[in-house]
């Protein structure tokens, strides 16, 4: 008898799609910065139930929220201007004093709506636990190529561990764009500044920008993911357009910081477009994302291998050979397939390698022998050459990635991998499936540049 199919199966089928990255995210740090115009937003009441999803998911969740627009429209009304110069406003007292007012009202506003769940939904009355306080000094700004920033300020330090109390008590931490000094006085910190220093002080897992517009590429592309150095040279690309978002901070600037913040160690940034009420959601908890993605290549020392790599990679290999991790290769057949393998090196050593074939008759990269040494491994090497890997692909116009597992398949699903029948396998690849391993084979469509 034939099943009949609901229509909430989608849903079902969702979420079981999700379950990996659910498992992923739990116990994570992410950091959001959210640009002031969105307090106005009809997508606010969207962001704030899913950011009550999310804590309840086990995230551990800092909102960094700026206030731009509502310090535009209030020094309008009270017919007062302050400039703003690179980024940055020129704080003059009344300025000052209307962003500590405006910041009061945002506060208490998204406590509010923090405080309660999405009405005639399962999360109604799912609360959300917020904190605020004094968790960022900050220094003043100076005066600048000869003008006075007076109340504008730079962060000079994160309190960390008291933010990170907090977040291990279930709660959500609440920033403005405000630092205090040593002194007591009360700085203007842009939004940007603040979860860029917050999430390095924190060692976050994510640090994720709302903007109006992505990074385009040398061809006027869309970005969907780059290495932090490739961000540097899209900032020096005449072509990349230097827009302004929703709250008035360029996109260089975004762009800048989240380079900071890779190079501060934070995994990953991502920047998701504003209009998109479901951008944070499928970031987090789809196999294709949103937005642009960009990580930092900590290890610029990923290189094409040479054959003097081979006693290292063999090294590397061999005791994965032993187990029946990977398939054993021997000396000759590392020599006669070395130009497929990059490799990661540390003070001469290999430390990790993985390797790429290609078929250009099914646009398809297959991934093989991804290897990181014991020493080295929980630092996100393996990520990264995946990763690596997956960037040269796109190069390369493939359209899809493979590879094949016999005890590693939960590693790469949860890094946007599907499981796929051997029957999906091209007819010459399939010749070649090693029946006594009986290896899985898991799939990703990748996006061309």
């Amino acid at each position: 008898m034939k099943k009949t199919i609901r229509e909430d199966d989608g849903d079902i089928n969702w979420f079981r799609a999700a379950s990996p990255y659910i498992n992923a995210h739990r116990g994570k740090t992410l950091v959001i910065a959210m640009p002031g115009s969105w307090l106005r937003s009809e997508l606010l009441p969207t962001l704030t139930h899913d950011l009550t999803l999310l804590s309840h998911l086990g995230l551990r969740l800092v909102l960094c929220f700026g206030l731009r627009a509502q310090m535009e429209d209030q020094l309008a009304q009270d017919q007062e201007q302050s400039d703003i110069v690179d980024g940055r406003r020129v704080t003059d007292s009344h300025a000052l004093e209307t962003i500590i007012s405006a910041a009061g009202v945002a506060r208490n506003d998204l406590e509010s709506r923090l405080s309660m769940g999405l009405p005639n939904t399962p999360m109604a009355g799912a609360r959300l636990a917020v904190t605020s306080g004094n968790y960022v000094t900050a220094q003043p700004f100076g005066i600048r190529d000869g003008i006075d920033f007076q109340h504008t300020g730079s962060v000079r330090e994160v309190h960390s561990s008291a933010i990170n109390a907090i977040l291990d008590a279930g709660h959500m931490v609440l920033l403005p764009p405000l630092g205090y000094s040593l002194t007591g006085e009360v700085f203007n910190v842009t939004v940007s500044e603040v979860a860029t220093e917050c999430a390095i002080a924190l060692k976050a897992d994510k640090l994720a920008f709302f903007v109006d517009s992505l990074p385009i590429d040398e061809d006027g592309s869309p970005l969907r993911q780059a290495s932090s150095r490739r961000i540097e040279r899209v900032l020096n690309n005449p072509s990349q357009t230097d827009k302004a978002d929703s709250s008035n901070m360029t996109l260089n600037t975004i762009l800048n910081h989240a380079v900071k913040a890779c190079q501060g160690d934070v995994e990953r940034v991502h920047l998701l477009e504003s209009d998109d009420p479901t951008a944070l959601l499928r970031e987090l908890f789809t196999r294709d994302g949103s937005g642009t993605l960009i990580t930092m290549d900590r290890w610029e020392h990923i290189r094409p291998a040479t054959i003097a790599d081979v006693g290292g990679i063999i090294q590397l290999i061999a005791p994965l050979q032993t187990n029946g991790t990977l398939v054993t290769r021997s000396r000759e057949d590392l020599e006669l397939d070395i130009e497929n393998f990059v490799v990661s090196e540390r003070d001469g050593m290999v430390v990790a390698c993985a390797a790429i074939y290609l078929e250009p008759e099914t646009a398809t990269a297959e991934f093989a022998c991804i290897v990181t040494h014991p020493d080295y491994q929980g630092e996100g090497r393996a990520d990264q050459l995946l990763m690596h890997l997956e960037e040269r692909a796109r190069e390369l116009n493939c359209v899809s990635a493979r590879i094949l597992s016999t005890h590693t398949g939960h590693w790469f699903v949860a890094r946007g991998y599907s499981e796929t029948p051997r029957q999906d396998l091209p007819p010459v690849r399939r010749v070649s499936y090693n029946e006594q391993r009986n290896s899985k084979i898991y799939s990703k469509r990748l996006d061309l540049k």
